[in-house]
């Protein structure tokens, strides 16, 4: 497996090589380094991880971003062409962004292995949103070239909703060839964990990305609206490392809002003490934009939050209203921080309310959690490797 982000922290890459493992087959991971981890060798649930390039999430503008991707495209392919030839893989998947990552597994491509490439998200739409860039510029119609090849080059194309699936499909993929893996919450991580938090604290909490469409400073003017009536509040953020200018902004918003004690920012954290911290929280956010990439982009952490039974306040956004309903989550009109303050009001103080999101929760988990999933991407893993 290849990816451009850390092996320790992608939920969705380590479901995918521990489930191999675990049935028997033996998988290589090339990935980044980030925090305290330095680049180099080492195993990880039977997984041998390759960390190849150190990463600070401090890109300013799109072309630091690019020279930092291609310097991973070379090295990772020089890396994956020295263990192919020592151990001749069957299959090589790799995963977005960016897209032409896939074009790293030449030599195994030509001597016959086959390839997968993972969208995790749309390239040319997540740029539009993060830099600002005009939707039919030649910028994102290079873009949407370089994802048509990239998907040609490879045997098979697995997107990460339903709804990318469509826009996927309409432009770059035959429908034969591209399947769909929503991020599935893995029961091997995100069991029912015991709580170990008794301080009297009411904890909301939001792990992920500090990215512009996640609506953090949405969220932090909603928490402000009900840090009176709810004086035993904080609102944990995590994802530090990934926080860049953007946290350093949030920081100022909160300060200014009087509720800069009351914010707190923790580093990202490998995904069994997500798991953990997650388990200790009393009410998880997902406040994403609907009018930017986040409107399309599926949010892991509602599952992750229902498995602990933790009731979760969601934007109401395009993909979230498809995979989700009232009965699960409590939705708000999306960019409103008034409606997100009077929904996680309602959720605080309306305890038959949570219990039944608690409950029904548990019930989405238990149909939708990688358990019931795996065997489908196993029985593709299969196939590819039997055409070889």
């Amino acid at each position: 497996m290849l990816t451009h982000s850390t092996y320790e922290t992608d939920n969705r890459v380590r479901r995918y090589a521990e489930t191999l493992v675990k049935r028997g087959d033996h998988v290589d991971v090339v990935a980044l380094s980030s925090g305290e981890a330095r680049p180099g060798e080492t195993e990880i649930n039977g997984v041998t991880v390759h960390r190849i390039q150190h990463r600070e999430r401090n890109e300013r503008t799109k072309w630091t971003y690019a020279w930092r991707l291609l310097r991973f495209l070379l090295g990772s392919s020089i890396l994956i062409t020295r263990l192919h030839r020592k151990r001749r893989y069957d299959l090589i998947h790799v995963h977005n962004m960016p897209d032409f990552l896939v074009f790293a597994a030449w030599y195994p491509k030509l001597t016959r292995a086959n390839l997968i490439l993972d969208i995790h998200d749309l390239v040319p739409e997540l740029f539009v949103s993060k830099f600002g860039t005009a939707e039919e510029g030649a910028y994102v119609r290079f873009l949407k070239a370089l994802e048509r090849q990239s998907a040609a080059f490879v045997d098979h194309v697995i997107v990460s909703n339903d709804l990318w699936y469509e826009t996927l499909t309409s432009r770059s993929v035959p429908r034969d060839k591209c399947s769909v893996f929503i991020n599935h919450v893995d029961p091997d991580i995100f069991y029912r964990r015991a709580r170990t938090r008794d301080d009297g604290k009411f904890i909301i909490i939001f792990p992920g990305s500090f990215q512009w469409h996640q609506g953090l400073d949405i969220a932090i003017k909603a928490f402000a609206r009900i840090h009176d009536a709810v004086p035993n509040a904080e609102f944990h953020l995590y994802g530090v490392a990934g926080g860049g200018n953007l946290q350093a902004e949030l920081a100022d918003l909160a300060a200014q809002l009087g509720v800069g004690s009351r914010v707190k920012f923790h580093a990202s954290l490998p995904i069994e003490q997500v798991a953990n911290v997650i388990a200790n929280a009393d009410l998880g956010v997902v406040p994403k934009r609907a009018d930017s990439f986040g409107n399309e982009a599926y949010s892991t952490k509602i599952m992750e939050f229902m498995s602990q039974g933790i009731p979760v306040v969601v934007s109401k956004t395009k993909i979230d209203c498809f995979y989700f309903d009232d009965s699960v989550v409590r939705f708000f009109t999306s960019g409103d921080d008034q409606a997100m303050a009077d929904a996680m009001l309602e959720v605080i103080t309306n305890r038959a309310l949570r219990e039944r999101m608690i409950s029904k929760g548990y019930e989405y988990v238990a149909k939708n959690s990688w358990e019931a999933k795996k065997q489908e991407y196993l029985h593709l893993i299969d196939t590819l490797a039997n055409h070889k």
